[in-house]
């Protein structure tokens, strides 16, 4: 998938558990988070989470937004 400005992967370790976060830049100085999901026993599981639901996360928007 190409590179999205707006949408990014932020991968936290909270002790011996990962939580992947999909963010989205609002301005130049706020960013929010969109989704998360906490629990993974890894980080590459995480990253393999959050890569699939942000491919899907950035179709759903693009649709969403598309003009008729």
């Amino acid at each position: 998938m190409a590179k999205n400005k707006k949408f990014d992967i932020c991968l936290i370790e909270e002790g011996t558990t990962w939580t992947a976060q999909i963010t989205r830049r609002v301005t130049a100085r706020k960013t929010i988070v969109s989704k998360s999901e906490q629990g993974f026993a890894s980080e590459s599981e995480a990253q393999t989470w959050a890569d699939a639901q942000l491919e899907i996360f950035v179709k759903t928007v693009v649709a969403r937004n598309k003009r008729g």
